[in-house]
């Protein structure tokens, strides 16, 4: 977090200057870096329904927390049918991410009111549906080892806190971001449309180095995700923004290969 620099025009007591010091390192000290990850935005069928999810990143997130300052992201395409396997890799891109950086905690896009990780279990499934249960239990074990080895190289924790962190919403968004870069590779690459369902609440927008998708939410106007087009990829591409029909809250773009 940057420091305030401050003139004062005053005489203080060497003691209390001490006190001072001791004070601005305590608050510089309480600034939270967080890691956290999420998996997003999937190909669509004719019919608006999820095929693929597309890309899956880790995002370190400092101060003021509105983009990521640091991530690990990468084109996944995975069938939805696995998605629950998803959560094990994203916390393993935590992981990834430990390794270049620094961070207070990791936080999990998984919604048990920020329970620890490795301390989960049976008792705090039992409120999820059976069939969200027996994909979790299949989890669990492998991931509660994950957090279980974070805490003890790095000496955080892992929490379970879901759309209640302001970062696992950045992953999201970040996600996002990379998936409409990768999507527009594939159709560059295989030369036909595709259609891209968004996370929830958010649009795209092509900047100058890249894709940013921003989040709708009001209370999260200056959110937002960002992939880096270092291949000039966009350029190849055309895109067309539309509602989506089967699915309230969530917008779709469709991405074409740009004629000539």
């Amino acid at each position: 977090m940057p420091e305030t620099s401050l003139n004062l025009f005053f005489v203080l007591e060497p003691r209390t200057i001490t006190s001072f010091k001791a004070m601005s390192i305590s608050i510089r000290d309480r600034t939270l870096h967080v890691i956290s990850a999420d998996s997003g935005a999937a190909l669509l069928n004719e019919r608006y329904e999820a095929q693929s999810i597309v890309a899956a990143v880790s995002v370190l997130v400092d101060p003021p927390y509105r983009l990521a300052k640091k991530l690990i992201a990468e084109p996944i395409f995975s069938e939805v049918a696995n998605s629950h396997e998803l959560i094990v890799h994203e916390l393993e891109l935590c992981q990834d991410l430990l390794k270049e950086t620094k961070a207070d905690v990791v936080h999990l896009d998984m919604s048990f009111g920020g329970a620890l990780m490795e301390e989960m279990s049976m008792i705090q499934l039992s409120n999820v549906s059976s069939k969200a249960r027996t994909h979790l239990l299949k989890v669990l074990p492998r991931m509660r080892k994950i957090a279980a080895d974070i805490k003890r190289v790095y000496g955080i924790d892992v929490l379970a806190i879901g759309k209640e962190s302001v970062p696992v919403r950045i992953a999201e968004l970040t996600a996002g971001a990379h998936a409409v870069l990768y999507s527009a590779q594939k159709v560059i690459n295989d030369t036909q449309s595709l259609l891209l369902g968004l996370p929830s609440e958010c649009y795209v927008r092509v900047v100058e180095r890249g894709v940013m998708v921003h989040s709708l939410t009001p209370t999260e106007h200056d959110i937002a995700g960002f992939a880096v087009d270092a291949d000039g990829i966009l350029a190849k591409v055309t895109f067309s923004e539309l509602l989506n029909p089967c699915a309230r809250g969530f917008r779709a773009i469709e991405i074409t290969p740009r004629k000539g």
